[in-house]
């Protein structure tokens, strides 16, 4: 198939492309028109196995791990330079394979997670405490004891991004882990394998080591032969929490260090005093970003009572304004969903929430005149009680629910209320009582009237509870992909 840009559409294993051992070719689809963007290899087992040793080997005898931090980040920003002058096709690549609209491509899916890239290798990196002393010690009869902390890479680590934000959710973990010392062996989605093809392109012109970075398409299958293999040392997964826990379960076999970030139900609570011209964009970027496929996406609205109604209005209003299609066009503001599979699981919610005798206030169909593509529009429910379907469940699709709160104890035990905790908002033009509020959201991460910590990298991000275990950005990323290691000695 022609196209306008350019992509690797093959394995990358030991600092080689292949196109593995397998007959079988998976075909990428574009959502938005269900045309086919390529075809690439499906590992085999035997594929997945070759990337494992290659990672296994380069981390044992390789230089990668003892090399001094300043010369991984000098390789980290050749990376860089070589992502900046191929984000055209990064652009191009994310919204035929992932479906992001033009403003999001450029943003969160390609610029952010370069722009975290250079912070690690620019900052990160030179001010991380690789090395320190600890404190001498006297005991009785052994003497006085000093000795120093070293922080040495955790070894051969399995990156398993989920499909939303595939560029993004692929440099989250690489980062991070290349910039520790790790070895990597990374398996994107399968239905958005491409822009982590590309990482492949930008190792090999950054001069990354052989066997440093492996890059294999796979299934179930590729993903628990990297769960379960004892030559994995770390596994770091994004998506469901369902697949989370198997993920989790298989890596207990061989004890393996697990990093997870999964799903969300965030709430952004919404006071009296707030501010409504940014609590109602908050409220439709839950909805409209990326149609709603965001794991930290504020899609559950809770709102005082007294500003309810005013809040449902222009939330509705703002609703019949976006433009949904296929995001290749300039007009539109909203895309697919990444399947069919996920727009039924989508529709099926929406039905459950009529059911159950919410109130559906905009969209809950498949818009007019698209013929083709994976659309849902943008739906918005009231009359909702925190205990319904929709309250607690993931869509991961463009809905949202708005929930009426008197005060704001009743709002936190409301926020509170969820299986998940990964993200949370609070409106309120006092910002000393929003900031208590948002110290009682059981969550990874806050906002306080917007503050955008989503796209920063130096804020931590994860979840509590079934959101997940460990953190991502910045050094809290960088500390997850390092063991610490004691060396004493007598002191004479």
């Amino acid at each position: 198939m022609t196209t306008a840009y350019s992509f690797s559409s093959r394995l990358y294993i030991g600092g080689s492309w292949t196109d593995g051992s397998s007959d079988t070719r998976v075909t990428v689809r574009n959502p938005a028109t269900e045309e086919t963007v390529a075809e690439v290899p499906q590992a085999s087992l035997a594929d997945v196995r070759q990337a494992i040793t290659a990672a296994r080997t380069a981390f044992d005898e390789g230089p990668w791990p003892r090399l001094k931090p300043a010369g991984r980040a000098a390789v980290l920003l050749r990376m860089a330079a070589e992502m900046e002058r191929r984000l055209p096709d990064l652009v191009a690549v994310n919204t035929a394979e992932a479906g992001s609209v033009r403003w999001v491509a450029e943003s969160i899916q390609t610029r952010v997670p370069v722009a975290h890239l250079r912070d690690m290798a620019e900052r990160v990196i030179p001010a991380f405490a690789w090395d320190r002393p600890m404190d001498p010690t006297i005991t009785p009869r052994a003497g006085i004891s000093q000795g120093l902390l070293r922080r040495e890479p955790f070894g051969v680590c399995a990156l398993i991004p989920a499909y939303n934000f595939p560029f993004f959710l692929s440099m989250m973990k690489l980062v991070p882990a290349l910039a520790a010392g790790c070895t990597v062996v990374l398996k994107p989605a399968p239905a958005t394998p491409l822009e982590s093809l590309l990482l492949g392109d930008f190792a090999d012109a950054a001069g990354l080591p052989p066997g440093v970075l492996n890059v294999v398409t796979g299934d179930a299958d590729a993903g628990r032969e990297l769960t379960t293999n004892p030559m994995v040392d770390l596994v770091s997964f994004t998506g469901s929490d369902a697949v989370g826990r198997t993920v989790y379960a298989q890596a207990a076999g061989s004890l393996k260090k697990v990093v997870l970030e999964l799903g969300g139900k965030s709430a952004s609570i919404v006071r009296a005093d707030a501010d409504l011209d940014g609590a109602v964009r908050s409220a439709l970027a839950g909805i409209t970003v990326h149609a709603g496929q965001g794991c930290s996406l504020l899609t559950r609205t809770i709102v005082h009572e007294s500003v309810h109604d005013e809040l449902v209005e222009r939330v509705r209003a703002g609703l019949a304004r976006v433009t949904v299609g296929d995001p290749a066009h300039e007009s539109t503001t909203m895309g697919p969903l990444i399947s069919e599979a996920q727009r039924a699981k989508v529709e099926k919610l929406i039905r459950t929430g009529e059911e159950e005798g919410a109130r559906l206030v905009s969209g809950g169909r498949r818009p007019a005149g698209l013929g083709k593509g994976y659309f849902v529009e943008p739906t918005l429910f009231t009359g909702v009680d925190n205990s319904m379907t929709i309250a607690r469940t993931e869509f991961f699709g463009p809905v949202g629910v708005v929930i009426p709160f008197r005060t704001d104890e009743e709002a936190v035990r409301i926020a509170n209320d969820s299986p998940y905790g990964l993200a949370g908002g609070v409106w309120s033009a006092d910002t000393a009582t929003a900031y208590e509020i948002a110290t009682q959201i059981r969550a990874g991460s806050v906002s306080i009237n917007g503050g955008g910590g989503g796209v920063n990298p130096r804020a931590a991000f994860g979840g509590y509870k079934q959101s997940g275990l460990g953190r991502e950005w910045g050094e809290f990323g960088l500390d997850e992909y390092l063991q610490t290691k004691s060396i004493s000695w007598n002191a004479r």
